[in-house]
């Protein structure tokens, strides 16, 4: 059962913004082991999987400054990012799993011509690098980092900036997350929004409310058919 449905249909032809990680791809496994190794050469032996959970829906960068503060690390923030983009991009290339409803949702999107961009908080080569590994690459026109703009999520602007780049109207475009922080986001930037809480326990954050479509059980409960009728597909 849907947590939360509006019969408000977007226009015809709406943009759709995907974030990637926890939305697209379950890479959040992949980014805790390269936080995990990144910590543990930086004298933290017990970064777990829970503490890792705190910071899903957080950019790299912001994730890697509270981090560097709560354990004292001396080193650069652009120092530490970029031993774990190494750490992450490894993994990430071995192996990435999208989440099946997703892909197909996506598949059905290109079918009917809709124009998809991805923005996340993962650095480009990163988004690229899942996107390319995970046959994802070809079905979106365009890929904003959070590197590129000036503030991460919850502030809206890595959402504004693909509006921008797509040519369309924040009110034209819908927006896919997992997190919350994404969905204030996708509100701060005018949006509507498709929630998919990544941890279902977090469904009941005030932010996920926001969302006019909420999958409160995750990915189990969320299908592609669901979400392509609500956005005005057929329902097939």
């Amino acid at each position: 059962m849907l947590g939360a449905m509006s019969t408000t249909r977007t226009h015809s032809v709406p943009r759709v913004i995907f974030d990637l990680d926890g939305t697209l791809v379950d890479s959040e496994p992949n980014y805790y082991e390269a936080g995990r190794r990144l910590l543990a050469r930086h004298g933290v032996p017990d970064f777990s999987w829970e503490h890792h959970t705190r910071y899903i829906g957080i950019s790299t960068r912001e994730t890697l400054e509270s981090l560097r503060a709560e354990y004292g690390i001396g080193a650069p923030v652009d120092e530490l990012l970029i031993a774990k983009d190494r750490f992450y991009l490894e993994l990430a290339r071995a192996s990435t799993e999208v989440f099946p409803e997703m892909r197909k949702f996506v598949e059905r999107l290109h079918e009917r011509g809709v124009p998809m961009a991805v923005a996340s908080g993962s650095s480009r080569a990163a988004i690229e690098a899942v996107l390319d590994s995970t046959g994802l690459a070809p079905y979106f026109t365009l890929v904003v980092s959070a590197d590129e703009v000036a503030h991460g999520k919850p502030a809206p602007d890595v959402f504004l900036e693909a509006a921008r780049r797509l040519g369309a109207d924040p009110v034209d475009c819908v927006v896919l997350e997992d997190a919350a922080p994404g969905v204030a986001a996708a509100r701060a930037a005018g949006m509507r929004c498709v929630a998919v809480p990544y941890v279902p326990g977090t469904a009941g954050d005030p932010a996920f409310h926001g969302a006019e479509l909420l999958f409160a059980g995750g990915q189990s409960e969320f299908t592609a058919r669901a979400a392509d009728a609500w956005l005005g597909g057929t329902d097939r």
